[in-house]
């Protein structure tokens, strides 16, 4: 199993918690983003840049994933597509999506998009708190400890 990472929109927080993870796990973690990345030095962890350009990240991780991988995102479309290929979605609050939750998942998404089209609705997800960054670290141990 590899442990993927959005790494484009993740938190910095998040990243070192999936960098203690790999190492004490000894898992490979591959932080892809469209812009150059440092990383700590580790045979288990590395960096991929890709192209700029809308979802080129994610069409790269897409296409490297294997089943039962991990992938940290907080794009739900790509955690849709993660689903698809039998592999994992974590999201950096904890959430872990699944075949059962990403439906409803997307459908939020889109209305939350149209409102903010209309005007109705402003901003977007609070920022990262020390629960939320938790609830990841809690998320990852779980998870992990089953692989």
């Amino acid at each position: 199993m590899k442990i993927w990472v959005d790494a484009d929109a993740c938190p910095n927080v998040i990243k070192d918690i999936l960098f203690r993870a790999a190492e004490r796990k000894q898992l490979e973690l591959i932080l892809v983003a469209n812009h150059f990345l440092v990383t700590p030095p580790s045979r288990v962890i590395r960096a991929v840049q890709v192209p700029g350009g809308f979802d080129v990240a994610d069409n790269y991780i897409v296409r490297q994933l294997q089943k039962n991988d991990l992938v940290i995102t907080a794009d739900i479309p790509l955690a849709a597509e993660v689903i698809a290929k039998n592999a994992h979605a974590l999201n950096p609050r904890g959430e872990l999506y699944t075949k059962d939750n990403i439906k409803d998942r997307l459908a939020m998404r889109d209305l939350m998009d149209e409102l903010r089209s209309a005007g109705q609705l402003s901003g977007g997800p609070s920022p990262l708190g020390p629960r939320d960054r938790q609830d990841f670290a809690n998320a990852l141990d779980r998870f992990l400890a089953k692989y």
